[in-house]
């Protein structure tokens, strides 16, 4: 039987009702601390239900149920949120939940020519917006009919109102509070638009249940167990000992939502940093020393590295910080062991999850224990066979398919085709296949080797491109590093690796590869090294292939490419 029939058995959530229901049970306890504003669980609620009474008063909710659509399409009323990190993020997310409007992340460094894209694919109806974008949405404006609600959040920049908008703290500081008189259901959709960042970009369709149980805190944190009622989940978050969270990477993409909305439903605290435009290292060590930071979220080497750097050289008091979790991009061995070296104690928590997955797999490394690559799978990660046809099981032959199963998305936006073939059913439970390679080394441990798409055919062999970075980034003088390719007549296609070197070092290409050379078989090595100042990153700190993959074709900034 499938987990979906199971869903009449079982209780089914959704996000506004958990909400309400924790605010309730801790009504004054600190959910959002930004800076000098600091939200306490009842006020947040209460902003996020004046929120979703206007957008509710301007006509917009659900027009179509759930039974009444196929997976890639959409009943609701759309809004997008094109803002910084801080508290209107938040409340922009919870008050389209109540008003039964489907929030979605739009990308603050996108082109004009992206952010219309974006806005076109979705249908976007509203948009919450920081007033230091409107010169940037206001030249898209004209080509989007469909737009007719335009929230803007005032900030330093000192832009005016576009027209039309309304000022956001003017919704949400003063008022009744009462929610919309609407009932949000568990088929009230969440979605998370892809990077694109070796596509285009694509909505993922998530029902706030699956969401809930995926990644929004709906499963024990340890046990992985399922949350029994909402009963349940009230008195495991009124019991806990209020932990803060700081939240580092951009909340447009979904593994920082994910922690704002998984400390929400067990009762802890948010914490974002003062500037929430960029990453300052020196301004994260003081925000941990003052707030006393248990945990800090970030992505990958290219947070990771600047950070440890900072935490080696300040004399701030760090002792609260117990765990660092990554997730979005791998972090290398010995970036983990800086971090490790210079707050002695620390934990470097690993997640792996996608859009289309939530949360999947996990990786502790710790003193004398520091390593990657390999995770405990969660309750529902399995690998599917080549063909996509069967479950494979611990231990077998060959590589398959990264998978979840259960409580996973309806599909893509828009798009049937991709949403049968990302999304199947197998034996009457439904999968997500986003594109990931791996083994199912054990019944504890899956072997990561990367997307499928960033996979390079060389001379008959397949090269997994983070393999060849992670080998590449172990480098003392690497700053980062991104692998692609490009044709080659004698192989297909050859491995290119685009290399930003630390600051003031040079080396020689042939000392990579020989450094590359110890963890790496011969045929996996670069056949050219193209360096660049710095590599370009999405803010979350995911590379850019399209952007690599151009690199590996036009001339080097430093030392001549090394021809192996």
């Amino acid at each position: 039987m499938s987990r979906d029939s199971h869903q009449t058995l079982e209780t089914r959530f959704t996000v506004p009702a958990v909400a309400e229901a924790v605010a309730h049970a801790i009504p004054d306890r600190e959910y959002i601390v930004h800076g000098a504003r600091r939200h306490t669980y009842t006020q947040t609620l209460e902003r996020s239900n004046r929120l979703a009474a206007y957008l509710h008063s301007r006509g917009l909710g659900c027009h179509t149920e759930r039974s009444g659509l196929h997976r890639h399409q959409v009943g609701q009323d759309l809004l997008g949120i094109y803002a910084y990190n801080g508290v209107e993020f938040v409340e922009s997310i919870l008050g389209s939940f109540r008003a039964r409007v489907a929030p979605f992340n739009v990308n603050y460094r996108y082109t004009k020519a992206e952010l219309l894209y974006l806005l076109e694919d979705s249908g976007a109806t509203a948009l919450v917006y920081h007033s230091a974008l409107a010169p940037a949405l206001a030249e898209v404006l004209s080509a989007l009919p469909r737009l007719r609600v335009l929230i803007q959040i005032a900030d330093s920049s000192g832009n005016p109102l576009l027209e039309g908008a309304v000022d956001y703290e003017s919704l949400v500081e003063q008022g009744p509070a009462e929610p919309p008189p609407v009932q949000p259901s568990p088929d009230d959709l969440y979605i998370l638009y892809t990077g694109g960042t070796t596509g285009m970009p694509k909505g993922v369709l998530w029902r706030q249940h699956d969401i809930f149980m995926s990644a929004f805190g709906g499963r024990d944190l340890t046990s992985g167990e399922p949350a029994g009622t909402l009963p349940d989940l009230v008195a495991r978050a009124a019991a806990s000992t209020p932990t803060r969270l700081l939240v580092l990477p951009p909340l447009m993409h979904g593994a920082a939502q994910w922690a704002v909305m998984c400390a929400l439903t067990t009762g802890q605290t948010v914490v974002f940093p003062p500037l929430a435009e960029r990453f300052e290292p020196m301004t994260v060590l003081s925000t941990i020393e003052r707030e006393k930071v248990f945990v800090a979220t970030i992505v990958g080497d290219a947070m990771a590295r600047p950070l440890a750097e900072a935490m080696h050289s300040t004399d701030a008091d760090l002792s609260s910080l117990v765990v660092i979790g990554n997730g979005g991009a791998r972090l290398t061995p010995s970036i983990k062991q800086s971090l490790i070296d210079a707050r002695p104690g620390l934990i470097v928590l690993d997640g792996v999850g996608s859009s289309e997955t939530g949360a999947q797999l996990t990786h502790m490394s710790m003193a004398g224990s520091v390593s990657t690559g390999r995770f405990i799978p969660g309750r529902d990660t399995c690998v599917l066979s080549e063909d996509l046809d069967a479950v494979l099981p611990p231990g077998h032959e060959g590589i398959g398919w990264l998978a979840q199963r259960g409580w996973v998305p309806l599909g893509y936006l828009g798009d049937e085709q991709k949403t049968e073939a990302t999304f199947p059913v197998l034996g009457y439970e439904r999968y997500a296949v986003p594109g990931d390679r791996a083994r199912h080394v054990t019944s504890d441990e899956v072997e990561l080797l990367g997307r499928d798409s960033a996979t390079i055919n060389s001379g008959g062999e397949k090269i997994f491109a983070e393999e060849v970075e992670m080998a590449l980034a172990s480098h003392p003088l690497v700053a980062d590093v991104v692998v692609t390719s490009r044709e080659s007549d004698r192989w297909g296609q050859e491995v290119v690796a685009v290399v930003a070197l630390a600051a003031d070092a040079a080396t020689e290409s042939a000392d990579l590869m020989a450094h590359a050379a110890q963890s790496l078989a011969r045929y996996k090595l670069p056949k050219a090294i193209v360096y660049r100042a710095a590599i370009k990153r999405s803010p979350a700190g995911k590379a850019d292939y399209v952007w690599a993959k151009a690199q590996a074709a036009v001339p080097s900034d430093g030392p001549q490419p090394c021809n192996s």
